[in-house]
This record gives structure tokens, C-alpha cells and sequence, in this order.
């Protein structure tokens, strides 16, 4: 597990529930229902994270190091105690950072291939 939390493309390629999760993160934290909210409304209902894909996934990627648990918690009268903070580690933002750099590697292949405009 050592290797795999020192190199961030050992991770790759992320599954798009991941990537998704990984971008709600990216700035700041959110509990797990806020992910989904963030999820849905930044791809226009295109990607929804149903409960079983959210949890299994923040998991795997506590279970991996990109993300952790805060202890942090907003005020009790406007917050359900019962709610789960998560934001990413310094590991998790070079994980999605690659990622990124990953799918721009793609849509450049994509372009040259003509299979999008160059805009």
C-alpha cells in the first residue's frame, strides 16, 4: 500500500463515480448527500450518484488515502449530527489532478483523430 499512496498513477484510470467525487471535493468539504446534490447539478442531471455508488466509492477511496473523514463540524442547529464530512488529502488532489491531466491526453487523441473541433 505504500507504493500505491506515493504514486497517484498506480490509481489510474479512476471510475467516473471517483472522478466525480474527487471534483465535489476539490473545493471543499461536503457530506455525502452534498456530493450527490453537487454531482447532479454541475453535469446537469447527466451523472447521478445513486447511495450505493457514492458510499461504496468514498470507501474504496478512504480505503485508498484520497480522501478522509473531517472531524470538523458545522453548527448542530443548522446541521443532521448523523452526516459524514469528507475532503480530499493532499494525495487525493494529486490523484485527480492526474486523472485530469489523463483525460486531456485523451481529448487531444480525440482532436487529432477528428473526432472533435479544435475549440
Amino acid at each position: 500500500m505504500a507504493k500505491r499512496k506515493s504514486d497517484p498513477e498506480l490509481l489510474l484510470p479512476l471510475t467516473p463515480a471517483m472522478f466525480h467525487i474527487l471534483l465535489a471535493l476539490a473545493d471543499r468539504e461536503r457530506h455525502g448527500y452534498h456530493i450527490m446534490q453537487e454531482v447532479d447539478e454541475r453535469t446537469d442531471g447527466k451523472v447521478r450518484l445513486g447511495p450505493g455508488t457514492l458510499y461504496g466509492s468514498i470507501k474504496r477511496m478512504l480505503a485508498d488515502g484520497m480522501i478522509e473523514e473531517t472531524d470538523e463540524r458545522p453548527d448542530p442547529d443548522i446541521d443532521d449530527e448523523r452526516r459524514r464530512y469528507y475532503r480530499l488529502t493532499d494525495f487525493g488532489y494529486r490523484v485527480a489532478r492526474a486523472e485530469a491531466e489523463r483525460l486531456v491526453g485523451l481529448v487531444k487523441t480525440a482532436r487529432s483523430k477528428k473526432l472533435l473541433s479544435k475549440a
